[in-house]
């Protein structure tokens, strides 16, 4: 078995001499293109006559990147989450296809990744405002894992996104409210009619998508608990659809104090009314947080709403899933064990909670060093 490489323009080529045809003598060859330099053409070329020997070499394919990822995302469907799924394929279809699509699946280079990675960093968005480093390296992480299984399907030998560079991520000043900030929040929704929503939000750090997926059958109000079951998810940029917890953590059982019980008691009179005047219109999906006829409120709307009575309360703008940052960064700096907190959030692992929320750490640090003290010096 023989080979070589030769140049073509700026780049290299590995030009490979199979065996011949065994029904008409013709010389066969296959080239493998796209290499930047003499040596790593050389160095391919040698893996590749290798490959050969061993039996595991795999014929480059000529399919565009465009076509391979619609198969592949086909074949992945069955495997994801609806809203999982929606993401993937809007990366694709804004981003992927776009910009890369034409490309031949063995011609993809890390180079051609990373010069993506830096357009949608700079105008990535279709405001033309970039894309932030996170998102990129989640566009990152869904070509990486569609090139693996590409390699896995004998259609390409490497992924090239192991060898691409996606952007570093920048840890941001976290937004969160003090408690009177918090107070105040409340005081401004009390008349509202999601007044409930709001405070089981700020005193249990549940996410959006479980405030809105939480049903009577999973609160126990006479023992101060929910269960947190379901999760309410936007799937194509506006169809909701209800989903489990990602992770067998984020399945889990929250406390709840007694001002938040008797809010959501309220909650329940006010609801019971609504659907006594709806009549037969009513849907009765048992949610505890919905619209007037029982169906599913959407998240958007209810951050948008979040926002409204953010800027009549005049207090510093954040999200409503910075609500739940607030919540956390409370309970450590009053003093309640990371254990207990990481549970609450549906954390995979405490560590997760000590590393996002590490600003709150220092005054347990100071309160733990005056207890040590006290024994020490006062006991």
């Amino acid at each position: 078995m023989r080979g070589h490489v030769r140049r073509r323009g700026t780049l290299w080529s590995v030009v490979v001499d199979l065996p011949r045809d065994g029904a008409t003598g013709r010389r066969r060859q296959k080239w493998h293109s796209g290499y930047k330099t003499r040596r790593e053409a050389e160095k391919a070329l040698a893996e590749v006559l290798t490959r050969l020997d061993q039996g595991t070499y795999v014929e480059p394919t000529k399919e565009v990147l465009s076509t391979f990822l619609d198969r592949w995302l086909a074949a992945v469907r069955p495997t994801l989450r609806p809203s999982t799924f929606a993401t993937y394929t809007t990366l694709v279809k804004q981003h992927l296809r776009p910009r890369l699509g034409s490309l031949s699946l063995r011609s993809l280079t890390a180079a051609h990744l990373n010069s993506l990675y830096a357009e949608l960093l700079a105008s990535g968005r279709r405001d033309g405002k970039g894309l932030s480093p996170a998102s990129v390296r989640y566009l990152h992480a869904v070509i990486r894992k569609a090139l693996a299984d590409a390699v896995r399907w004998n259609l390409v030998t490497r992924n090239v996104a192991d060898a691409a560079d996606p952007p570093r991520l920048t840890r941001t000043q976290m937004k969160t409210w003090s408690a009177r900030e918090v107070r105040r929040f409340l005081e401004q929704v009390e008349d509202d009619r999601l007044h409930a929503a709001y405070v089981v939000a700020c005193t249990t750090g549940m996410r959006r998508g479980e405030v809105l997926g939480l049903r009577w059958q999973d609160l126990d109000l006479d023992a101060g608990r929910a269960s947190i079951a379901q999760t309410l998810v936007v799937v194509g940029g506006y169809e909701v659809q209800f989903s489990e917890p990602k992770t067998a953590k984020g399945r889990r059982m929250v406390a709840l104090d007694p001002r938040t019980v008797a809010a959501l008691r309220e909650q329940r009179e006010r609801q019971m009314l609504e659907r006594s005047l709806m009549g037969d219109a009513y849907n009765d999906w048992d949610l505890v947080f919905a619209r007037e006829d029982g169906t599913p409120l959407h998240p958007d709307s209810f951050s948008d709403a979040f926002w409204r009575h953010t800027k009549a309360a005049r207090l510093p703008r954040i999200r409503f899933h910075d609500l739940r940052h607030t919540h956390a960064t409370l309970a450590l700096a009053a003093g309640v064990h990371p254990k207990v907190v990481s549970e609450r959030l549906g954390h995979a692992s405490i560590t997760i909670t000590l590393d996002t929320y590490s600003h709150a750490i220092p005054a347990m640090q100071e309160t733990a060093a005056e207890l040590v003290a006290s024994l020490v010096f006062d006991g």
